[in-house]
Formats: C-alpha cells, sequence, structure tokens
C-alpha cells in the first residue's frame, strides 16, 4: 500500500492502479480512524478492484468555535488499520495542497438539504464538506464512493450534488457501525470523560425508545419528539442541540409519519458535539 501526500503523486500512484480499466472504491475520510471507516474500507474492497481513501482535515467545514486545531491525527495509525482492511492507497494532503493561495472556487448545496438540522447550526460546514468532496471526487476519479449513515444530512449533501452536476460515480451510503452498548462509532467518542461516555447513551437509548413507540403504533412526530427530549435531558452532561423528525429523502419536518423518515439528534455532551439518526419505513 501507497500513502501519497501530493495530487501529483495520487495521480501517478493512479495511472498504474488502474490499468486494464480496473473500479476504484473511495473512502473520503477525516482520519483517527475506527470500525466505522473500517467497515467503509473493507465494503469497498468487496465491490471494487482499487481501493483509495483520502485522510484530510477538511479547515473550510470547521467554524470558528469548533474543534479544528484539536481534531486527533494519527496518520501512521491509519494507515495501518486500512491497509488490514484492503486499501491501495492513502492520499493525505496538507492543507495548502488541497488549497493553494489564493484559492477562489467553492461548491454550495443551496436551500433546503442545507440549512436545517446539523446546517442551522454550522453555517458553511455543508459548503466546506461540498466544495472538499467535489475535489477529491475529481483527483481520485472513482466508481463508487463509501460513506456512512451516521453522517446521514452529509450523505443527502451529496448525493443532490453529484445528480446536480452530472458526476459519474455511484454514491453508497452505509450503516452505522456501533459499540455493544449502542454509542455510534465517531473519532469525537475519544474527548469523552469515563462520565461523559455513560451519558452518551442517551443518544442510541432515545433512538431505540422511539422506535419502539413507532413499532407499537406511535405516529405523531411531536410526541416522540417530546418523550425522546424528556429521556436526553435526564443527563446532566448533554445539550441538545436539535432533535428532528424528517422525511429521509428531502429533510423536510413531518408532524405525522409515514413512508421513510429520519429521526435525527445531535448533542453536546461534556464538550464533545455528538450525532446520530435512525432511518425507518413507516406504514
Amino acid at each position: 500500500m501507497q500513502v501519497v501526500k501530493t495530487k501529483a503523486a495520487l495521480k501517478e500512484a493512479l495511472k498504474t492502479l488502474r490499468k486494464g480499466h480496473k473500479t476504484v472504491g473511495f473512502v473520503p475520510t477525516m482520519g483517527f480512524l475506527h470500525e466505522g471507516h473500517l467497515s467503509l474500507v473493507k465494503r469497498a474492497k468487496a465491490e471494487n478492484d482499487v481501493v483509495v481513501v483520502s485522510v484530510f482535515v477538511n479547515p473550510i467545514q470547521f467554524g470558528p468555535t469548533e474543534d479544528l486545531a484539536s481534531y486527533p491525527r494519527d496518520l501512521e495509525k491509519d494507515s495501518m488499520l486500512v491497509e488490514g482492511a484492503g486499501c491501495d492507497l492513502v492520499f493525505a494532503p496538507e492543507p495548502e495542497e488541497m488549497y493553494p493561495d489564493p484559492y477562489m472556487t467553492y461548491v454550495d448545496v443551496i436551500g433546503g438539504l442545507t440549512d436545517k438540522l446539523c446546517g442551522a447550526s454550522r453555517p458553511g460546514h455543508f459548503k466546506g464538506v461540498a466544495t472538499v468532496v467535489t475535489k477529491l471526487f475529481n483527483l481520485v476519479k472513482p466508481t463508487r464512493a463509501y460513506f456512512g449513515q451516521k453522517d446521514a444530512q452529509q450523505v443527502a449533501v451529496i448525493e443532490q450534488m453529484v445528480a446536480d452536476l452530472d458526476m459519474d460515480l455511484e454514491i453508497v451510503p452505509c450503516p452505522i457501525v456501533r459499540e455493544a452498548d449502542g454509542l455510534a462509532l465517531s473519532s469525537r467518542n475519544t474527548y469523552l470523560t469515563t462520565d461523559e461516555r455513560k451519558q452518551a447513551l442517551v443518544l442510541s437509548q432515545s433512538l431505540a425508545w422511539a422506535k419502539s413507540e413507532i413499532e407499537k403504533g406511535e405516529r405523531s412526530a411531536a410526541v416522540l419528539l417530546n418523550g425522546m427530549k424528556n429521556h436526553i435531558e435526564q443527563s446532566p452532561s448533554v445539550e441538545i442541540d436539535y432533535i428532528q423528525l424528517v422525511n429521509a429523502r428531502t429533510l423536510e419536518s413531518v408532524e405525522t409519519l409515514e413512508g421513510t423518515i429520519l429521526i435525527a439528534l445531535a448533542v453536546k455532551v461534556g464538550k464533545p458535539r455528538l450525532i446520530d439518526n435512525m432511518r425507518l419505513e413507516v406504514k
């Protein structure tokens, strides 16, 4: 497996790897990888001839008060992990390689998909995501790109961008990977103290409660949201950013559950901001 840090080296390595018109699976990450990321790499390996992983902490998707400087990084460990999962090539550029001075061009998916959920409290975040993902797609030219469903809004934004801009690749959303106790895997989980780690379980627990109520026949979004809110607020270190029930495709809020819905929430547990969601078919 190769690790390259420049766009020129990436292009040269890909020339060799994709000889014979081989399919390329791509997994874009911000590094500090865990089993959730590795599940994407393994699926990419199962479905493609060549697997490329990018490791890049993208500065333009962080807000001024967010954790860019302290975001965990460990390229050596990341490289060992993805090699074991079947990766052929790691692209790990520095910010100045991706955004040389002057840098003037951005991609922005505007409107309904980006101004709610995480977009409401993180202005500019999805502009940064869409820009870096477009650049990575242009550099890697993958057959398929793999994204975790934990970032459900990000998946929706990228699917819309790919459709709108006629990008020639397939987006493959992959299931959320959880710890044995239900906590969704996240690089930010490393910030949690022992007590905060226990309190963070309210995310998956509240989702499980909502699913149970839906299976019993509850169809009122207001009832479900209120129940989840009450459950989460019992934990003293947890501060709710949002809890929403939305149409899974449009991300528009729903009052009565029907069709494919997404229950999404974001909370701060101490300092870390964690997200989780559940996608359900409601008849």
